[in-house]
């Protein structure tokens, strides 16, 4: 039996558009397929080996004849293309409607009541790009200790501080301020800690970032695990995007090679349970500035750690790697999120040979799998692939 699932989220690593991918402004999108074109070809063996080739088309990365993986792609059923939203659906959430967006900035009345509760003014207050808006404004934020406020298409109220000029705590709490005020019909997914280093001309930001979330709107598997004793340990992003709710231990991280490193780490700590973990470079470096070739060599680098942490996997461990939206960067009239399925790949080290998984309906077919694995009453939307993977593997027959 399995007894250990390990969850890597290539954050934001596409396969394709959705069918209603044009309502969102993404027709075209295709975040890994389209890197791997304008790059000539991607190297990812591993992957490949998996069979990421046979859920699509993928310069580089060949189709497979015996994959040594499951592989599909899957659907989601919550509107938008938000993060939270993506791995709110993985654990079995789906939103009826999407969170609030806000392309003009945000309204009068929300930056009067925040200012008054937070005790500071606000700079900017429109949609830009992380590093864009810090570089335009931060010389004024140093000059006036004045917060440097933006959002992007996705539901997001950042706030970007000067770690000298507004210190880390102080930072956090006024994001927990915002929080509290940011609800209702303004209830966006998260506010965004952003702070940065640096002086004038050469601004950067910090691995200091912390999201603060909605928590989910209903029950998720990681709560169902938690309520029967099974270990659920958050690497990376994961922990804020659930609000820290349904955890046993988070693990703080500050790159990909780290995310990888300590999940390696983990499965060395954690004999049982749930190990979940986010890849957020994919994301935050590449995917919202357009970088095609370094999101393209962070796909291959990913690879390449993926086969040590293979190589670690024991008999009854399963590896789930799958994503929560895609940003294509190859699309050069944005850099926001796009709307498109996620791959779906799982591995056991017994798999006799690799199954077509299907296009999967939704996220939240992982959260109905992982109920019917750790033997929790499932409670969730979504059909389990357990069962095919039960077929693929000669150890549980």
């Amino acid at each position: 039996m399995i007894r250990r699932v390990i969850l890597l989220i290539f954050d934001a690593c596409g396969v394709g558009a959705l069918p209603d991918a044009a309502d969102y402004g993404d027709s075209g999108a295709s975040t890994i397929p389209n890197i791997a074109s304008e790059l000539g070809g991607l190297h990812m063996p591993t992957c490949s080996k998996l069979g990421l080739g046979n859920i699509v088309s993928i310069n580089g990365v060949p189709r497979t004849i015996n994959p040594s993986g499951c592989y599909g792609k899957m659907a989601a059923l919550s509107p938008g293309k938000d993060s939270t939203s993506g791995h709110w659906e993985i654990c079995g959430v789906i939103l009826k409607q999407p969170f609030p967006v806000y392309p003009d900035g945000f309204p009068p009345n929300i930056i009067r009541e925040f200012e008054n509760m937070a005790g500071i003014k606000t700079l900017g207050n429109y949609t830009a790009s992380g590093t864009e808006i810090i570089d335009k404004l931060g010389t004024r934020h140093m000059e006036t200790g004045e917060i440097i406020l933006y959002t992007s298409a996705d539901s997001v109220f950042q706030l970007a501080a000067h770690e000298e000029i507004i210190p880390l705590e102080k930072l956090y709490g006024i994001c927990r301020m915002a929080r509290q005020i940011l609800k209702d019909e303004h209830a966006v997914g998260r506010v965004i800690a952003r702070p940065f280093k640096g002086h004038p001309g050469a601004f950067s930001r910090t691995a200091n970032r912390k999201d603060f979330s909605l928590e989910p709107t209903s029950e998720t598997i990681l709560d169902r695990l938690r309520s029967g004793n099974i270990p659920v340990v958050a690497i990376g992003k994961i922990y804020d995007l659930f609000a820290g709710r349904g955890f046993s231990k988070s693990i703080k991280t500050i790159n990909n090679n780290d995310v990888m490193a300590k999940v390696i780490d983990e499965m060395a700590n954690t004999e049982y349970g749930l190990i979940f973990a986010n890849l957020v470079d994919f994301d935050m470096l590449w995917g919202h500035r357009n970088d095609v070739i370094g999101f393209g060599k962070g796909l291959e680098a990913a690879d390449k750690m993926l086969e040590d942490l293979i190589s670690k996997l024991r008999v009854d461990d399963l590896l789930i790697i799958t994503a929560d939206h895609g940003c294509d960067p190859t699309l050069k009239n944005s850099t926001d999120h796009t709307r498109e399925y996620v791959p779906l790949l799982i591995y056991n080290s017994q798999m006799t040979i690799g199954r077509n998984l299907g296009v999967r309906k939704t996220f939240s077919d992982i959260a109905v799998t992982l109920a019917e694995i750790f033997n929790i009453k499932n409670i969730f939307p979504g059909q389990t692939v357990y069962d095919i993977l039960k077929e693929t593997m000669h150890f549980i027959k």
